[in-house]
């Protein structure tokens, strides 16, 4: 499975690359393990600060392998199946195993930033919705594709991409199963920015992050992620907990040093 994706870290920046180029990076069985037990490591290494995530090749990822749908054609579940118990079992906490391969990058400790290229097509669409900030080169084909084969996003996306389009956008998309540019996608509100150089572009501002007090992004991802459906009311409290938590910390502490000394941070690891 080690050869589905690559993980090479530098001073606190992990770089994922999906690496089943002669097939677009499609997403086949050993590919969605691969993209949970990646997210384990990731999760594990406390010397990673932030994450770049792209595929290698033509694309980022052109979807379910074509393989799959045709053992659905003969009534067989696909790879991304939970075996023999259908999708409704949790095996992944409150997510399945296809869940799992994109909510396992959202909630990751971590920020990931997510750099697209050539096409991201159904399941590939929604593996980069697992990331925080998508940067994707204009003419990128995307699509809610799932439809084509008469099936509904299943990879854990309709929980995130209520938080990123309006609810009509999305709608749209999802029962036309249309292709849409890079271009689009910034204005739907699915990318973060454009770029012609979306990788390179992610890897500067991985390198900016990873400058960061870890403590402080990471308990911003975690706020972030946890107050998204919440009231008023809660978010600030949720708020308050975070910084709480932050506040005379040695990482707090160096950031208020660094800044006056006007020198780089030197954090620890969390």
């Amino acid at each position: 499975m080690t050869d589905r994706i690559n993980i090479f870290i530098d001073n606190g920046v992990a770089d994922v690359r999906l690496v089943r180029e002669d097939k677009m990076n499609a997403l086949d069985d050993a590919m969605f393990s691969r993209l949970i037990s990646a997210a384990d490591e990731i999760n594990a290494d406390k010397s990673v600060r932030v994450v770049v995530f792209s595929g290698q090749g033509r694309a980022f990822c052109a979807g379910l392998d074509m393989g799959n749908f045709g053992k659905m054609a003969e009534g067989k579940r696909s790879g991304n199946s939970v075996a023999g118990g259908g999708l409704t079992p949790r095996t992944h906490g409150i997510a399945n195993r296809a869940q799992q391969a994109v909510w396992g990058w959202h909630s990751l400790r971590v920020p990931v930033i997510a750099a697209l290229h050539g096409v991201a097509l159904g399941g590939g669409f929604q593996v980069a919705l697992g990331a925080d900030i998508r940067i994707v080169h204009p003419e990128t084909k995307l699509s809610i594709l799932e439809v084509k084969w008469g099936l509904v996003p299943d990879m854990s996306s309709t929980a995130i991409m209520r938080r990123l389009a309006r609810e009509d956008i999305i709608r749209e998309l999802t029962y036309t199963g249309r292709i849409f540019s890079g271009t689009q996608a910034l204005e739907y509100g699915f990318a973060t920015k454009l770029s012609e150089t979306p990788y390179e572009d992610a890897m500067n501002l991985a390198r900016l992050i990873a400058e960061k007090s870890p403590s402080a992004v990471q308990a911003a991802k975690k706020l972030y992620n946890e107050i998204g459906d919440k009231s008023d009311a809660e978010a600030l409290q949720a708020e308050s907990v975070a910084q709480d938590q932050l506040m005379g910390g040695k990482n707090q502490i160096e950031a208020v040093m660094a800044g006056l000394q006007k020198r780089a941070g030197k954090f620890a690891d969390e």
